[in-house]
């Protein structure tokens, strides 16, 4: 059985290893932050929004594997200081997004009119080492996250861009509530949602 625990501030550079690895080749990615050093602004991308927003305004759960991090999921509740954290670091995800910020932007605004309007538990995001992918470590990951979602009596939200993906949700109970092409060409994306268990 894969151990999870809460990430540390200590754990922020092995997490963002294992989440600039799981979405190296994500559409969603892909098409909003610049193809020009993709995997640096890739990287930093996960660090910063682990450091100013999944750590000091969510929870990280993460997988410990045999020398380094295999697992991570960050989850945040909807709500004002979520919101407050995420427009602080506005200017820097921006930056990172190169000459893809304008579409990114476009992007984030489709997307915020699929979410609940209610308080939810949003995963933002999960990823596996891509050498464990597959080893059922992304459902213990998720686990604590989702029995805090129902312990609080909110649903639990995501946002796909990968058809796989939809599935394996499906899987852990949470339904296709609305689907889109993103804007600018963009993949399909897919808003799901986890009732109250």
């Amino acid at each position: 059985m894969n151990a999870v625990r809460d990430a540390t501030p200590a754990d922020v550079d092995d997490c963002a290893d294992v989440l600039s690895a799981a979405f190296a080749d994500y559409p969603f990615t892909r098409h909003t932050i610049a193809g020009d050093d993709h995997a640096r602004r890739l990287r930093s991308c996960h660090e910063l929004l682990l450091r100013a927003v999944g750590l000091p305004h969510g929870r990280v759960h993460v997988i410990d594997g045999p020398e380094r991090i295999d697992a991570v999921a960050v989850w945040t509740v909807s709500g004002p200081v979520v919101d407050q954290a995420l427009v602080r670091v506005a200017p820097r995800l921006a930056e990172l997004a190169g000459d893809r910020a304008a579409v990114a932007a476009d992007v984030e605004d489709a997307l915020a009119r699929l979410r609940p309007p209610g308080p939810f538990w949003f995963l933002a995001p999960v990823g596996v080492r891509p050498a464990r992918q597959g080893s059922g470590l992304c459902r213990a990951v998720l686990a604590p996250g989702l029995a805090a979602a129902d312990a609080e009596r909110l649903p639990a939200f995501l946002e796909t861009s990968s058809p796989v993906n939809v599935e394996i949700y499906r899987r852990m109970g949470f339904g296709v509530v609305a689907e889109i092409d993103l804007p600018h060409g963009g993949p399909r994306t897919w808003a799901m949602v986890r009732p109250v268990a």
